[in-house]
C-alpha cells in the first residue's frame, strides 16, 4: 500500500492501491483523518457519515478498504449482540429457535404465542414465553431450561434417583434449580426436614414464581428455605451437613460453568454426611459423550461410586439428558433404589419416575458404555 500517514495534518493519504485498483497515470489521492480511525470500530454507518470530507490539496476524502472490512466486522458483531439482546429469537416469525455451539448444526424450534417476560439480570438473560403446545416455557441465555409440557421427566429423575439411593434423607440441599421443580419432588419425601435451595439468579426465582406455578410450588413448602447467591462458594464452609446434594445446573457455561469441575465436586463430597449421595445434571451422551466422560472421571477421583444415568425429554437437545448419581458410600448398588412407594404412590406422586425406570435410567447403548464404562 501507498498510502502514509501526513504529520502535519494527522490525516492518512491514500492511494487507488489502497482501493485494490490499478493505479491510473493521473492520480488521485484518497485520505482518512487518523482521529477518526478510532470512533469507525463502532458502526459501517460511522465510517461513511463521519469520514467523507474534502480538502483543498485533494479531490476526496474517503474511507480505506481495510477501514470498511473492520467497521463491517464491528457492525456484524454489534448487530448479533442486538439481535441476541431481544427476547431470544422468539419474535422472529412468531417462533422460538434454540441455537448453540453446544450442539452444533442442529436447532430446536417451538412455535411462540406470546413473550410473558423478558430481562437481562447481572447473570443471564432470562426470557418467559406462551409456545402453542408445550405451555409456558424459562429460557436462559436463549437455551431452554423447562417447558410445562415435559419438565417433569427432568425434575422427578434428577432428584428421585438421588432420594431414594439414600436410606433416610432428611436435610436436602438444592444447588440451582431457581424454578423450584427440584424442590417440589424433594418435598414429596416425608423423611426431609430440611430443603435448603440456593440459586445464584435472584431473578429465575422471582419469575419462576410468578410464571411457573406448578413448579414453584415448592418454594411454599414449610421445610423449605431459600439463599441467593453462588453454590460453590455456599459450600465452602459446609463439612457433614446434608445427605442429599442435588445441583440442577445449566450447561457448562456462564454462571454454571464452575459447577462441572472437580473442586465443586470435592465441595460435595465434604458437605454429605456419611453415605451421601448426590446428583448433578451431567449433559447428553449423543453430543456430550467426551465431556461426560471426563465428568464421570472427575467423580470417580472423588466418590467411591459414581455412575451416569439419563431421562427423555423433547426439549432438550436431541431428546436426552443425564445426570452423575453418586455416593459416599463404597458399597452402595445406585442401580436398585433403597427405597420404593407403592405402585400406587409412584402414580399419585410421579408421571414419569418409577423403581424399574430408576434402574433402566442406568443401562446405556453400547457406543457410550465403551467410552462411560471403559474403566469399570
Amino acid at each position: 500500500m501507498g498510502g502514509h500517514l501526513d504529520p502535519k495534518n494527522g490525516v492518512y493519504i491514500g492511494t487507488w492501491g489502497d482501493l485494490g485498483c490499478p493505479t491510473p497515470q493521473k492520480i488521485t489521492t484518497y485520505s482518512l483523518s487518523a482521529n477518526r480511525q478510532r470512533p469507525l470500530a463502532g458502526t459501517l454507518r460511522a465510517a461513511f457519515f463521519n469520514t467523507f470530507r474534502r480538502s483543498k490539496n485533494q479531490a476526496l476524502y474517503v474511507v480505506p478498504p481495510f477501514v470498511i472490512a473492520y467497521a463491517a466486522m464491528n457492525w456484524a458483531i454489534e448487530r448479533n449482540e442486538y439481535l441476541n439482546s431481544k427476547p431470544g429469537r422468539a419474535a422472529e416469525d412468531g417462533w422460538f429457535s434454540e441455537q448453540s455451539e453446544m450442539w452444533p448444526g442442529q436447532a430446536m424450534n417451538l412455535k411462540v404465542n406470546q413473550i410473558l417476560h423478558h430481562e437481562k439480570s447481572k447473570y443471564q438473560d432470562v426470557l418467559v414465553f406462551e409456545s402453542s403446545d408445550y405451555g409456558t416455557v424459562l429460557v436462559l441465555d436463549n437455551v431452554i431450561q423447562c417447558t410445562e409440557r415435559d419438565e417433569f421427566s427432568y425434575q422427578e429423575m434428577i432428584t428421585h434417583l438421588a432420594m431414594n439411593s439414600h436410606p433416610n434423607p432428611k436435610k436436602v440441599l438444592v444447588i440451582g434449580g431457581g424454578d423450584g421443580g427440584v424442590l417440589r419432588e424433594v418435598v414429596k419425601h416425608e423423611t426431609v426436614e430440611e430443603a435448603i435451595l440456593c440459586d445464584i439468579d435472584e431473578a429465575v426465582v422471582r419469575v419462576s414464581k410468578k410464571y411457573l406455578p406448578g413448579m414453584s410450588i415448592g418454594f411454599q413448602h414449610p421445610n423449605v428455605k431459600v439463599h441467593i447467591g453462588d453454590g460453590f462458594e455456599f459450600l465452602r464452609n459446609r463439612k457433614n451437613e446434608f445427605d442429599v446434594i442435588i445441583t440442577d445446573s445449566s450447561d457448562p457455561e456462564g454462571p454454571a460453568e464452575s459447577l462441572f469441575q472437580k473442586s465443586y465436586f470435592e465441595l460435595l463430597r465434604d458437605a454429605l454426611r456419611d453415605g451421601g449421595v448426590i446428583t448433578t445434571q451431567a449433559e447428553n451422551q449423543w453430543l456430550h459423550l467426551k465431556l461426560i466422560g471426563d465428568l464421570k472421571k472427575a467423580c470417580k477421583e472423588v466418590f467411591p461410586v459414581a455412575e451416569y444415568a439419563y431421562t427423555t425429554i423433547p426439549t432438550y437437545p436431541s431428546g436426552q439428558i443425564g445426570f452423575m448419581v453418586c455416593t459416599k458410600d463404597p458399597n452402595r448398588n445406585l442401580r436398585v433404589p433403597m427405597r420404593t412407594w407403592s405402585r400406587e404412590e409412584e402414580e399419585r406422586l410421579c408421571r414419569y419416575y418409577n423403581k424399574e425406570i430408576h434402574s433402566a435410567s442406568f443401562i446405556l447403548p453400547n457406543f457410550a458404555r465403551k467410552v462411560l464404562d471403559a474403566d469399570a
